[in-house]
């Protein structure tokens, strides 16, 4: 397994970033290199898991969702990568981070529209942590350039066809 990218691995991520679709015969020939060698630092990228290619989405384009970040501030510092690993795993977090400055812990979430869901995301699930002393939401009105990785929540009512404004909250059904 790679311990760090080299030249090369950095410009196909490059290329991708671009086009995550495009073929390895495109990024080959627009880097300058064979087919198989990208084919094959694509393969160790991915098993490394410094790469990993999704579909994103703009959340606003889209409809029916809305994006918050919740600023966490945990009891004790003890055990700051457990729950940073707990916060993770709730239903709607697309990411969490540990962060210098006010918090512990900035999560972003994705919710349904309606804002009863951003209450039982911070009532129910986040509580659920324990060890936190305080949280402060964020609901994110408008913003650009915001393309976000589905959380499982999303992607099963997407793969079903359901528009998330038309879904029914998963825990009441």
């Amino acid at each position: 397994m790679k311990k760090a990218p080299d030249q090369l691995d950095m410009k196909i991520v490059s290329a991708l970033s671009d086009d995550g679709q495009m073929p390895a015969g495109q990024v080959a020939e627009r880097l300058g290199v064979t087919a198989p060698t990208v084919r094959s630092r694509l393969r160790g990228l991915l098993s490394s898991s410094m790469l990993r290619v999704v579909g994103v989405v703009d959340p606003y384009r889209m409809g029916g969702m809305t994006v918050a970040l919740v600023g966490v501030t945990l009891q004790s510092h003890s055990q700051l990568g457990e729950k940073l690993d707990q916060i993770a795993a709730l239903e709607g977090v697309s990411w969490t981070a540990v962060v210098t400055g006010r918090y512990d812990i900035i999560v972003e979430v994705i919710l349904t529209e309606e804002i009863g869901d951003l209450y039982r995301f911070l009532d129910e699930d986040l509580s659920r942590v324990g060890g936190i002393a305080s949280s402060e939401s964020f609901v994110i009105m408008k913003a650009r350039r915001k393309w976000t990785y589905l959380p499982k929540k999303f992607r099963r009512l997407f793969a079903g066809g359901i528009r998330p404004t038309a879904a029914q909250d998963e825990r009441s059904a």
